[in-house]
């Protein structure tokens, strides 16, 4: 640099600049600050003398990289730190607040790296609170905020620092000084309270509630989500929670008028509500705590104040909310004046559900207080009225009577999502209402016959009419029922009694649920039954799948064949529904509509398939299936004239569910005539494809009729769970279908969507799960399946390797790579196959594969393959088996493509995925031991595969040391979930080369600090304690055992 006012310009530009490459220059000429310690003492010059804030963000900037490599020494860390405080004492007042936070944020990184390395660096909170002590008003507000950053910095993992030494640092801190620092907070909200404006206030609250949002027991909240169980205090905080000022000081800064700072304020008061229960020893404690929350909430309630505000409102909500999670109902009935704070509490519920638009996300926690409320009420002991019996109804008829009035209002407002689209969201949110409802439940299932006795009446009306009529209409006549049927079966999901006896629940259920069985007549019948385009309609027809499956799982389901008479004695009664099997032909006849006239609903085919799978999955439920002739109907006519979602492309991918479910159904039966029989439509259209010429193969109509076979096929192998039905499909597809398959990747090779389900269908049919390609000892199938993968992975392979790569070169190249490499790894591993017959034989079937798919793999560059998560997963896998079954494959190619493959193992070691870090690992650790039997330990000639493999270590000698290097800073800085498996090849490694293991140890020592040298030799001599040189597998676990020993010693501080 010049000059520092060209320094300053440049500063100027990388943070203000608009012109990119003009940013770009700036920050690769000012790189060198951050990466490079010698510029140390030139970013100390920068802060002294600069006189711009964005040459001193630089600086400080540069700083904090600098420190948060954990590569600078103790000496210049402890400078850095007492340097920048001074500047903080002296300078900090003057400075833009950008550059006051990013100067506190670099010593408190300094600090927290330097926790255990010197006292020095714990000086910080008493340095803080000298801050506080200077009679300016600036100096107070920095040590404010180097107290909050200091917080948040121990109490949040860094990247840089291994987790384990994070929780250490994070306890001590806890343990050490952060009571101290609650106790400033609240100090400062007493001083503040009336001294200074209302946007000074937020500091000491900030800093309040990061203590209270602290990881008290090393178990790190969802940062995506609101609920965060409950708030673990130590014993040591219990003095202040008894004092009636802790939490009064909160209610009194939520009086504020910046929404800012009362926002905070009700977070603080919803942590102080989670507190654990155990930190108040005493009864009387615990309910004068709980009466001074109540106290506050109940001021809150009747004077409104601050709840115009929806952030102050949600966290309002959030409030009330944890009265439940944390305190028990007859706890809350103690507080004299219960009564007058539940009564505001259903109030304000019922005037919450009514603004349903505004308060859509808050409500919840309401509804969720209450049926907490409800479910303790069986419970309850003593004659002190809860007065629930008179507040709950109101309630839940308030949320069903929003819920309906919703629909006109939404439908009015075209741009509003409408809440009815997104079913899971949804069932989420009517978690809490059956509680609710079932607990006066004569009285709200009456509600609910109310509402929808004339909506169904006029429902029904419609569908007699010859036309639909006012469409908007009808639309929320849908929208209403819709909404009914979904809370009908939210109540259904729950069979428990709250209140009342299990009878006259049944007999309550059946009432509801006869309302909706009934609609699924009148669903599809009339008028409707031209609608299934209308967006209501197909609403409608998801709530009432909801319901059937929720009905299933209390009625129908395995567990409650004996259990539900009174209800089918109701049903009988309202609908002839006299058992299970009537009802469902019922249920499976609404699947079968819905198959046939939702061609072009998606989502409505999903959910439809989703049913019938958990249908036919169920044991009982599965056999009840079988006698019905709809279901009969359904095996023999699965064809695209009576489904016509099979012959839709957007539904394509349903296809493979379909026969998934139908092939589960058909194997139910042991009977290949019923299976042949079954498998006639897919033979006619395989017949027919094997007759098309070549030419026409690359017509749309036919590859779609190819790609649907394919996906229907593979469903149906899904469905293969033993060597009989295996059998079947094997018999049916071997030799007749095959050459189909071969004809038809090899003209279509650059086409992924025939070429994806056809290897995807082979992914599958190859796999040996429960050990279904299981042959007769005589028999060759395993050998022919085998031969079969390899001409189709060749004649796929050779094709794709000719292609140019296009823009979307995962689509057309890449999916089917993996895919193939996928398929091949599982033929390879399948244990069907003795693949010395292939040598033996001179059958080329093999060697050509391996060659093919290796060829595949080394065209696709190293980055695009650690980049894309299925073909990274795919390959390694491959590779995992090449090293553990087909070593001597590996060990015959050339040098350079033997050492790009082993490095290739070495970034999969690095990367963040266990699963793959563990195969990389397999495959070293097979390497390495066949080098130790072979070459190290062997005792006659080598073979030619060993001289290869010595041949390419020869050429490449630091090839085994850097995977061992590798290996062990992994174990030794990592935080690994697989370090048994990294335990292994370590292991081996060692075995290969005594010295090899030497250097590696003296060159970690050597980066180590000088005084912790000694202490982690001590380690290294350990590691090989009682461990002979052999691989034997007893040998393994004890090095095993030593190593976790190892780890475990080296990281201590």
């Amino acid at each position: 640099m010049e000059s520092l006012a060209q320094l300053e310009l440049l500063c100027e530009k990388l943070y203000n600049s608009r012109d990119s490459a003009e940013r770009a220059h700036a920050e690769s000429t000012l790189k060198c600050f951050s990466e490079n310690s010698d510029y140390i003492s030139q970013c100390q010059y920068i802060l002294d003398n600069a006189s711009t804030p964005y040459a001193l963000m630089l600086a400080s900037s540069s700083l904090l990289k600098q420190v948060s490599d954990r590569s600078l020494s103790l000496q210049l860390r402890l400078d850095i730190r007492n340097y920048v405080i001074n500047y903080l004492a002296t300078r900090g007042p003057k400075l833009q607040q950008f550059v006051t936070s990013s100067l506190i944020q670099l010593v408190c990184r300094i600090t927290k790296f330097g926790w255990f390395d010197d006292d020095k660096f714990r000086e910080i909170v008493k340095e803080a609170t000298d801050f506080l002590a200077l009679a300016s008003q600036d100096h107070y507000f920095i040590g404010l905020k180097i107290l909050n950053n200091l917080v948040m910095e121990m109490n949040q993992a860094n990247g840089a620092m291994p987790l384990t030494l994070h929780r250490k640092i994070a306890c001590s801190f806890k343990d050490q000084f952060l009571l101290q620092i609650f106790q400033i907070s609240l100090t400062s909200l007493h001083q503040l309270k009336s001294e200074v404006p209302d946007d000074f206030r937020h500091d000491p609250l900030s800093l309040a509630l990061r203590c209270l949002s602290y990881d008290f027991v090393g178990c790190p909240v969802d940062e995506s989500s609101e609920e965060f169980g409950t708030v673990q205090l130590p014993a040591s905080w219990r003095p202040l929670l008894q004092d009636p000022s802790t939490v009064q000081i909160f209610f009194d800064y939520y009086k504020v008028n910046d929404t800012r700072v009362s926002k905070e304020a009700l977070e603080c008061l919803v942590r102080l509500a989670s507190v654990r229960r155990s930190i108040f020893v005493e009864d009387p404690s615990r309910s004068q705590f709980l009466s001074h929350l109540m106290s506050g909430t109940k001021e809150i309630l009747q004077t409104g104040q601050g709840l115009g505000d929806h952030g102050n409102y949600h966290e309002f909500c959030r409030l009330l909310g944890r009265f439940k999670v944390n305190f028990q109902l007859s706890e809350l009935l103690s507080i004299e004046f219960y009564g007058e704070w539940i009564g505001l509490v259903a109030e304000f519920t019922t005037k919450s559900l009514l603004s349903w638009q505004w308060a859509s996300n808050s409500v919840y926690y309401l509804l969720s207080l209450w049926s907490r409320l409800v479910t303790s009420v069986p419970y309850l002991k003593g004659d002190t009225p809860s007065l629930l019996d008179e507040t709950v109804p109101k309630i839940t008829e308030g949320f069903i009577t929003s819920r309906i009035n919703s629909v006109q209002a939404s439908f009015a407002d075209d741009s509003a999502d409408n809440p009815l689209d997104n079913v899971e969201v949804l069932q989420e949110q009517l978690e809490s209402l059956p509680y609710l409802c079932r607990f006066q439940y004569q009285h709200s299932s009456l509600h609910i016959i109310n509402i929808m006795e004339p909506l169904l009446q006029a429902y029904t009306e419609r569908s007699r009419l010859p036309a639909p009529g006012d469409a908007n209409e009808l639309a929320v006549i849908e929208g209403q029922i819709t909404w009914i049927v979904h809370i009908i079966a939210a109540i259904l999901k729950i069979r428990q009694t709250i209140g009342c006896s299990q009878e006259s629940q049944e007999l309550i259920d059946a009432e509801l649920a006869a309302r909706v069985l009934q609609l699924i007549n009148i669903t599809d019948t009339g008028v409707h039954a031209q609608r299934y385009q209308e967006l209501s309609k197909q609403r409608l027809d998801r709530a009432i799948l909801i319901f059937v499956q929720n009905f299933r799982r209390s009625y129908v389901g395995d567990q409650a064949m004996h259990s539900s008479k009174q209800l089918y004695g109701r049903l009988s009664e309202l609908l002839g529904l006299n058992d299970h099997l009537v009802l469902l032909n019922v249920i499976v006849g609404k699947i079968a509509t819905n198959l046939k006239c939702y061609a072009e609903c998606e989502d409505v085919i999903d959910h439809t398939l989703s049913l019938f799978l958990e249908l036919a999955s169920g044991y009982m439920t599965g056999k009840l299936l079988l006698k019905l002739e709809s279901i009969k109907f359904i095996i023999a006519n699965h064809t695209r004239e009576t489904f016509p979602f099979l012959e839709e492309y957007r539904c394509s991918r349903s296809r493979t569910t379909f026969y998934y479910i139908l092939g589960f159904l058909v194997f139910m039966e042991d009977s290949p005539v019923k299976f042949r029989s079954f498998m006639e439509p897919l033979l006619q259209v395989a017949v027919n494809l094997e007759a098309t010429t070549d030419a026409a193969f690359q017509t749309d109509v036919v590859k779609y009729a190819f790609i649907g076979l394919m996906r229907d096929l593979r469903g149906i192998a899904m469905a293969t769970n033993s060597r009989r039905t295996y059998g079947l499909l094997f018999d049916w597809m071997y030799p007749s279908r095959m050459p189909l398959l071969l004809k038809a990747i090899s003209l279509c090779a650059d086409e992924p969507e025939v070429t994806t389900p056809l290897l995807k269908f082979m992914s599958e049919f190859v796999l040996n799960k429960a050990q279904r390609l299981t042959f007769d000892s005589s028999s060759p199938n395993g050998i022919l399946l085998f031969r079969e993968v390899s001409k189709l992975i060749v004649a796929y392979g050779s094709r794709i390797l000719l292609l140019p790569n296009g823009t979307d070169i995962y689509g057309s190249k890449y999916k089917g790579i993996w895919i193939s490499l996928t398929v091949l790894s599982r033929a390879l591993c399948g244990n069907y196959v003795n693949f010395g017959v292939f040598e033996l034989y001179g059958d080329r079937a093999l060697a050509d594969v391996l060659d093919v798919s290796l060829k595949m793999t080394l065209s696709v560059p190293l980055s695009d393959i650690l980049a894309f998560r299925k073909l990274s997963k795919a390959y390694y896998g491959y590779i995992e088996v090449l090293f553990n079954n087909h070593i001597t494959f590996v060990l015959n190619l050339d040098t350079n493509t033997f050492v790009h493959i082993v490095s290739s193992l070495e970034s999969g070691l690095k990367g963040l995925d266990t699963g793959i870090s563990t195969q990389c690992a397999s495959a070293i650790d097979s390497l390495a031991a066949f080098y130790f039997n072979n070459i190290t330990a062997g005792d006659g000639p080598p073979s030619s595969t060993a001289l290869n493999l010595a041949r390419h270590i020869g050429e490449f000698p630091s090839l085994f040391p850097q995977m061992l290097k590798t290996l062990f800073e992994i174990i030794i800085f990592e935080d690994a979930g697989n370090q048994w498996s990294l335990s292994r090849p370590i292991l081996s490694l060692i075995m290969i080369s005594e010295q090899m293991f030497s250097d590696l140890r003296a060159q970690i020592l050597a980066s180590q600090p000088v005084d912790q040298q000694q202490r982690l030799s001590q380690c290294f001599d350990k590691l090989m304690t009682d461990v002979a040189r052999n691989l034997e597998p007893k040998n393994r676990d004890k090095f095993t055992q030593n190593l976790t020993t190892f780890r475990h010693d080296f990281r201590v501080k």
